[in-house]
């Protein structure tokens, strides 16, 4: 496929443009979150009575963090409300499977009860536990995700029906009939006024224990000091991967990753509501088609920030967003987009989606930004040619179809030519280097 030709208007769109599609973006983020908010509102309420009617499942008021991430988007995938099990986590028995990873996955086990445990009788019930059938001296029979599942949704359909007739929800914000349980989580439809948010009711198991990271993550640059060290030590989740196996989960971590993110000066998280936005309307045709998600954009800028750790690298916000671009082409062209903390895994892989058709979209933003920065006609004034540098056309003409041009070496040639980005540190291109390195063994074959 001949490479695409670079319009003259690339990278000189005038910066007034850029903020003022950021003011845009901003002038609704106090709107978006008190929309979660009270949308979360009702939702606490029927959670609390579901505690009240099993005491087994307990309410989650930590979640500060989802409506800060929730005002950072545009996009309207669903939002996960976790809902802690009261269990001594530490007290259960992980047991990995003779697979220990489902395809690219995350480690999965199952998570049974011991013969000499105390205080796990409320955990042995018929309605969420299967005995052993082995003779098993230290198992008394496992924890089943989907009993669990079935019971919690069995709650909130009659903690809703509760609510609703005590009048501690407003009438009409939710009702039992969206109530759906899919594969593996509660899908359930949340009116915040006219907003509606999808949620996705999961239920989870908090493990003290601690997570393998990237190698030498404890002393990542581009993340403020000691942070890693803080988030990483406070251990994981573990929710339903099947219907008898659980899996760890780190998504808690990434979102605390990002507000660590948000206290460091720049445009970082400007960066990711812009691409966000630009991602929903125009590369996802508001909405309308399957294409990256949120945690997709949000892996994207984790990446970007360890690779660009210098405050100068993030200080121009035009500059930031190109250095998401920067990082995205790559991992779209290469179709390998590596787990922040668990590189080993490619989250494009499976995904279904078409990403050369969205490498073909991206890259139209990188090179003519203008039409979906544009809020508004008026907002397009004529503006005289810009100029761009060989670096940025060199990038930009790479072609989605023939990855051999993102080959690490010939992308770091790239980025040390790329001024725009202004890449002085080479520890930057090794960095560079190891990531996608390891993405060379994901996933086998391009397909």
């Amino acid at each position: 496929m001949p490479a695409p030709a670079v319009p003259t208007s690339a990278m000189a769109v005038q910066v007034p443009l850029w903020h003022h599609y950021l003011q845009a973006i901003r002038s609704r983020e106090a709107l978006r979150a008190q929309d979660f908010q009270r949308a979360e509102n009702v939702l606490l309420t029927v959670l609390e009575r579901v505690h009240a009617l099993d005491p087994r499942f307990i309410v989650d008021y930590s979640r500060g963090l989802e409506a800060f991430q929730f005002a950072l988007r545009s996009s309207e995938d669903p939002l996960d409300m976790e809902v802690p099990l009261w269990v001594d986590a530490e007290a259960l028995l992980i047991e990995e499977p003779e697979a220990t990873q489902l395809e690219d996955g995350p480690e999965v086990c199952r998570l049974g009860v011991p013969r000499e445990g105390a205080g796990l009788e409320r955990w042995t019930t018929d309605d969420i536990f299967t005995a052993s059938s082995e003779s098993d001296a230290k198992c008394r029979g496992h924890i089943v995700p989907s009993k669990v599942l079935c019971v919690l949704k069995d709650l909130l359909v009659a903690a809703i029906v509760h609510c609703k007739h005590h009048s501690l929800i407003r009438p009409g914000s939710l009702n039992a009939a969206s109530l759906r349980e899919e594969q593996l989580h509660l899908s359930l439809l949340v009116s915040s006024g006219w907003r509606t948010i999808n949620f996705h009711v999961v239920p989870v198991v908090r493990r003290k224990l601690g997570v393998p990271a990237l190698e030498g993550a404890q002393q990542m640059p581009g993340f403020p000091e000691g942070s890693l060290r803080r988030i990483l030590s406070q251990g994981v989740d573990l929710v339903p991967a099947s219907t008898q196996l659980w899996r760890t989960s780190t998504d808690y971590l990434l979102t605390r990753l990002l507000g660590e993110l948000g206290s460091l000066q720049g445009h970082r998280l400007d960066s990711l509501s812009i691409l966000d936005r630009v991602n929903h309307e125009s590369w996802r045709d508001g909405g309308q088609t399957d294409g990256l998600t949120f945690g997709h954009l949000k892996t994207v800028l984790l990446w970007a920030s360890l690779l660009f750790p210098a405050p100068e690298d993030w200080a121009e916000l035009q500059g930031a967003v190109y250095r998401l671009l920067v990082v995205l082409l790559c991992c779209l062209a290469t179709r390998k987009l590596p787990h922040f903390l668990h590189p080993q895994r490619n989250l494009l892989q499976g995904s279904g989606l078409d990403l050369g058709a969205i490498y073909q979209r991206v890259e139209g933003f990188a090179s003519q930004p203008e039409a979906a920065l544009r809020i508004h006609a008026t907002h397009l004034g004529r503006s005289p040619p810009p100029r761009i540098g060989s670096g940025l056309k060199a990038l930009l003409q790479l072609p989605a179809s023939d990855p051999t041009y993102w080959a690490t070496a010939y992308f770091d040639v790239l980025l040390d030519k790329f001024q725009v980005l202004n890449i002085q540190d080479k520890d930057r291109i090794s960095a560079m280097q190891s990531i996608f390195q390891k993405t060379r063994t994901l996933g086998g074959q391009e397909s």
